[in-house]
């Protein structure tokens, strides 16, 4: 993640205190705090609208789409405590306007976008919840905070909305409805706009392969990169995020390679013919190698995480630093593109591959890379891709061995990432039901 980023969201919310701290001074400090935390929280959202636009030039703002993927996720975990917060403490401010049927119906889409975004913040953070279901009730994110905005238009405040603290927050408001519209528009507007054709499918260990060539001009992208892609009547035309399992090359033909983890791509992998046509987004990722850097390189890829390797390898040159490329599998015919990774090493003597089956007992630890390798740890740089469990564990062990953090590079393996357990989410719901009654006993 980029500081830049994570500094601009942090003034864009702190700005509005310059108005609205005089304003705790003349109405009194708690009903105030709490408009202004309802104010952060609509602009948090507006930040997790930006970032789910998915724009390739947001990744020089925020760092790649991995990264702001998690920023997504947290900033919409923080803006909804700022409406808890804000709902917990009284934001009337006595004898600054009178109620009409606007602050009434604002007040009604201010309780249904605060029970909207609890449901929907519950379902984001559970990972049993499969995946296409929770990508279609994600959508309505964007609709609570339409509704959340019209509660800050309407509902009684000690500003008007043509003030310049109004200005500011309703350009947050309009601007993320604009993000929210953008994300509806169907993959073939703007962000799937690069047609291909399958050329080529093959299964290679437990991974299905998917070759594909331009219709024309084609993606243009580097080694480590990733792609949305949806492929026509496979897979109920379900966009996918793959890593680009090849290197650049001048015809800009592009393979995808996927393990059958869930229904989406066990469904696509049984789809998916030659001379079907698919859409590509523009690549993404900062998953990337210096190949004029003359530090030795130690690659670990777990299981379908070689995909970004395999891009490597295929475009690492003779007279480049050392690579030891470490992949990990349950057993060897499991390992995809084996038989490629293994041509590469004997044409490249500055390559070296060592697969490790768990199944025979193999375990990659930084004790055995070091013996392996012959390495310094103080003085090489480690790629990963694979499991979060594995990779902090990794992480851990470099850095005791010397390796500076900044030099364990990593993308993330999930996009999607849960942050709770089931029973911690059933905890959760049932106190969004008492919250709930209670309300409505009250009034």
């Amino acid at each position: 993640m980029r500081i830049f980023g994570i500094v601009l969201i942090i003034v864009a919310s702190a700005l509005p205190l310059y108005w609205f701290y005089p304003m705790a001074v003349k109405h009194g400090f708690p009903a105030v705090f709490s408009q202004y935390i309802g104010v952060v929280a609509l602009i948090l959202m507006c930040f997790t609208q930006l970032l789910a636009t998915r724009l390739v030039v947001l990744e020089s703002i925020f760092g790649g789409l991995d990264r702001m993927y998690v920023l997504h996720k947290w900033l919409g975990i923080i803006a909804l405590a700022a409406v808890l917060l804000h709902d917990t403490i009284d934001a009337d401010v006595e004898g600054v306007g009178v109620e009409n049927g606007l602050t009434e119906l604002a007040d009604t889409f201010g309780e249904i976008s605060l029970y909207g975004f609890l449901i929907l913040g519950i379902i984001t953070v559970v990972t049993f919840i499969p995946y296409h279901w929770w990508k279609l009730t994600h959508k309505f994110m964007g609709a609570l905070f339409a509704m959340a905005a019209f509660h800050y238009v309407f509902i009684i405040k000690p500003f008007n909305v043509f003030d310049p603290v109004g200005i500011y927050v309703n350009s947050f408001c309009i601007a993320g409805l604009i993000f929210y519209l953008y994300t509806l528009l169907p993959n073939t507007i703007w962000r799937g706009r690069h047609g291909y054709t399958v050329s080529k499918v093959e299964q290679s260990g437990d991974a299905t392969s998917v070759t594909l060539s331009p219709n024309g001009r084609g993606l243009n992208h580097a080694a480590g990169q990733f792609a949305f892609v949806s492929f026509k009547g496979a897979g109920h035309n379900e966009i996918h995020p793959f890593t680009i399992s090849s290197a650049p090359n001048k015809d800009r033909t592009i393979r995808f390679s996927f393990k059958q983890l869930g229904n989406g791509t066990r469904k696509l992998s049984h789809g998916i013919e030659v001379g079907g046509k698919a859409r590509l987004s523009p690549a993404f990722g900062h998953f990337r190698r210096n190949d004029k850097s003359a530090t030795p390189e130690i690659w670990i890829a777990g299981g379908i995480g070689i995909t970004p390797f395999l891009a490597f390898a295929s475009a690492l040159k003779p007279t480049e630093t050392p690579v030891h490329l470490f992949y990990c599998v349950r057993m060897q015919a499991q390992a995809a593109h084996l038989d490629e990774l293994k041509a590469a090493a004997s044409e490249n003597k500055n390559f070296h591959l060592h697969l490790i089956e768990s199944q025979n007992g193999g375990r990659v630890s930084v004790e055995r890379i070091q013996e392996l390798t012959g390495f310094s740890m103080e003085s090489c740089k480690v790629y990963f891709c694979g499991a979060e469990k594995m990779r902090t564990s990794l992480a851990s062990q470099f850095k005791s061995f010397g390796l500076p953090a900044r030099n364990f590079k990593f993308e993330e393996f999930e996009i999607r990432q849960g942050i709770v357990s089931a029973q911690t989410a059933r905890k959760m719901f049932d106190w969004l039901v008492v919250k709930f009654l209670a309300r409505r006993h009250a009034s």
